[in-house]
């Protein structure tokens, strides 16, 4: 029985595109190319000089793994290789790089190594991408996407990838170095048991999200897991339902994650799957970003639980 490949999908749905010429075809084919790399080099990480930190901070004043770096200059490079990229962001990078051609039609958003303090520890890190037409500014709503996906980097490697038309996961097959599909026509469930926050900083958190939280070990039902990768994280609750949730604190007045980077990459997929986000009590898809680096808080996953979220917060 053939075993539809993540190069099967992403055709079949080049097919479906009216006047599709195939350039965001080979921007994706890129990135998946990259991701191998990248999965090989996670996967030994003790055994060459890519373990542990540069001694630097990136843009966000964050220590720069050697991992991270390596992966931010694969990204960059391979999809500039690719002649079909006008502009890429990193959060690994304190600007927007632009083609040295000028040429391309597309703007790439990229997170090279979410998860990067997991590296030393053997912990699940992945890579979140989020591409874009060109447009007069690079800085667009998240509801201007027209793909987005995480690779995500554990006991096996998963890319997840979500276009106009679907969502699908597909897992790496080492043996023929191919993605299959095992993942199909991704459907988040419209309620979980599982949330996801990181409860260390509860002492900075408003009385509102406190309140929720509250709600959430009263009715006992709920277990809390959590890995510190946005990536693994999500990939959990996108295929067990549930919340994430990353808000706003004392210490991190406009929220911590990236709009651009994690946020709507994120949204965008859980969208896709049927679940719902909510950043400042709107759809984040829908915000004009100020800046490459601008932040929000958000609540991601299915549907019920980010309306019971908003509900109690409400209230």
């Amino acid at each position: 029985m053939h075993i539809p490949t993540l190069t099967d999908i992403i055709l079949q749905e080049q097919q479906k595109a009216p006047n599709a010429k195939g350039n965001l075809t080979l921007i994706l084919t890129q990135i998946v190319d990259a991701a191998k790399i990248i999965a090989s080099h996670a996967n030994r990480t003790g055994l060459v000089d890519i373990l542990g930190k540069t001694g630097n901070k990136n843009a966000y004043d964050e220590e720069v793994q050697k991992l991270d770096e390596f992966s931010n200059n694969l990204l960059v490079k391979t999809l500039f290789e690719s002649n079909q990229v006008y502009a890429v962001a990193s959060e690994e990078l304190p600007d927007i790089l632009y083609s040295p051609t000028k040429t391309g039609d597309y703007i790439v958003f990229f997170d090279p190594l979410d998860g990067s303090s997991n590296i030393d520890t053997n912990g699940p890190i992945g890579t979140i991408f989020s591409i874009y037409h060109k447009n007069d500014t690079v800085l667009q709503k998240g509801n201007k996407q027209i793909a987005a996906g995480y690779i995500l980097y554990g006991p096996s490697t998963i890319f997840v990838y979500a276009s106009q038309y679907s969502i699908n996961g597909f897992t790496l097959d080492p043996s023929i170095g191919s993605f299959l599909l095992s993942f199909p026509n991704i459907k988040i469930p419209k309620k979980g048991n599982i949330y996801s926050i990181n409860e260390g900083n509860y002492e900075l958190f408003d009385e509102h999200t406190k309140k929720y939280l509250a709600h959430l070990k009263t009715t006992k039902s709920y277990k809390a897991r959590y890995i510190g990768s946005m990536v693994a994280d999500m990939h959990r609750t996108l295929l067990k339902g549930g919340i994430f949730l990353y808000p706003s604190d004392s210490k991190n007045k406009e929220g911590k994650l990236r709009l651009l980077f994690e946020v709507n990459p994120m949204a965008f997929l859980i969208e896709k799957a049927g679940g719902m986000a909510v950043s400042n009590g709107k759809n984040p898809l829908d915000i004009l970003p100020i800046a490459v680096n601008h932040k929000v808080p958000i609540a991601i996953g299915s549907k019920e639980n980010v309306e019971e979220f908003l509900k109690i917060t409400n209230d």
